[in-house]
């Protein structure tokens, strides 16, 4: 196992009827920014109960944050902050909102005179505006990370930022919430996190024997809420595990001491850019291709991977690695996420090697664990996902 430090500060506020502590947890006397999307929250009663929590705390609010955040209504909001004098933010939403607030914490401090530079030039944040969470979308784990991923239209850029300043001081996770989220999102969610953990524990053994066992345990709880879940939003227990699996997914922990990954999403990324598609489902595309374009480097955790998670005790370390592969993209189809970029796009002619130049401009040649994934390698990969 790899040293390794470890601090995760946020406060987790989990179960039903959670919402209702917010004012016990916003700091006494502060000028709050409420941010929301796009409206969803004022038809399923968040948005009530937040008010509710809110009650004699002064705020404003702001909503319209789309899926994938989008720069320019960032600046809008940031607009607000300055304008306000806001010291404190509270995202009432899913992965983008909470993203989104994010950035806007760590523009609200930025000396220089393009925020964006913040992502462009990867400016970690060291100190933002304090900003909380009332999660309403299990998926991307960002309500108890430091990370964020911010797009920005004009350009076709999607691109991630973070730094120890912008980990929310408390997150609310009421697996309630989840009765009203639409199937498509909570199979995206469930598509989100699960590969959040592919990308932390499918690189090769480091004899980090407790780190693959809490990964396998979150895939595995996955495997088994997701038909649960999608079948009935409103089973409270299963909404709780999935919420909470998504949270463990990517919130440091798991990926303490072992290699890491990270290609499937950098590529996905740019799928998004260009073409608009749903971040998780962009992951679901890649991953089948990713791991077999690279599988002598990762069979033996894919191996690994199949007989522990999928209960595939037969054959070769290889093919048990190619049916642990197999057994992914069913996973994926099973919630109803195709897993071809034909299924999204008729953009065949110039989508691999454009994807692999855009990575390569922004320098992110040498993608992967062990950094063997060249820009050659990404056409190829995002070739075999057609």
């Amino acid at each position: 196992m790899k040293n390794f430090q470890f601090k995760n500060p946020t406060k987790i506020i989990f179960g039903k009827d959670q919402i209702s502590k917010l004012a016990d947890e916003v700091p006494e006397n502060a000028k709050v920014l409420m941010l929301y999307g796009g409206g969803s929250i004022k038809k399923n009663g968040i948005y009530d109960q937040v008010v509710a929590a809110l009650d004699g705390i002064d705020y404003e609010e702001f909503g319209g944050i789309t899926a994938n955040p989008e720069y320019e209504t960032l600046l809008e909001a940031l607009a607000i902050v300055k304008a306000k004098n806001i010291d404190f933010l509270l995202a009432v939403g899913g992965g983008s909102v909470i993203d989104g607030a994010k950035f806007i914490s760590s523009a609200a401090l930025y000396e220089g005179d393009e925020p964006w530079d913040i992502l462009s030039k990867r400016i970690r944040t060291s100190k933002g505006i304090p900003l909380g969470t009332v999660l309403t979308l299990p998926a991307t784990g960002t309500e108890m990370n430091s990370g964020a991923v911010i797009t920005r239209a004009e350009t076709q850029e999607k691109l991630s930022m973070g730094g120890e300043g912008l980990f929310p001081v408390f997150s609310i996770l009421d697996p309630s919430v989840v009765a009203s989220v639409p199937q498509r999102q909570i199979a995206n969610g469930l598509a989100d996190a699960f590969t959040h953990v592919l990308e932390q524990y499918m690189t090769y053994p480091v004899g980090a024997l407790l780190q693959d066992r809490f990964s396998e345990s979150i895939l595995q709880t996955l495997i088994e809420v997701a038909p649960v879940i999608l079948d009935n939003p409103a089973d409270y227990e299963a909404a709780a595990s999935f919420m909470w699996s998504c949270t463990m997914a990517l919130n440091g922990l798991i990926q303490k001491g072992v290699p890491t990954d990270w290609a499937i999403h950098m590529m996905g990324h740019e799928l998004t850019a260009l073409y608009g598609i749903d971040h998780a489902r962009t992951l679901a595309i890649l991953t089948a291709s990713h791991y077999t374009h690279n599988l002598e480097a990762k069979k033996e955790k894919l191996a690994q991977y199949a007989t522990r998670v999928w209960g595939i005790t037969e054959g070769t370390t290889e093919e048990k690695a190619k049916a642990g592969i197999e057994k992914t993209t069913e996973f994926f189809q099973s919630l109803g996420i195709k897993t071809k970029l034909s299924d999204y796009t008729s953009e065949s002619e110039g989508t691999a090697a454009k994807v692999a130049d855009r990575l390569a401009a922004r320098g992110m040649t040498k993608l992967g664990e062990k950094g063997i994934v060249s820009p050659a390698d990404v056409e190829q990969i995002v070739e075999m996902s057609y």
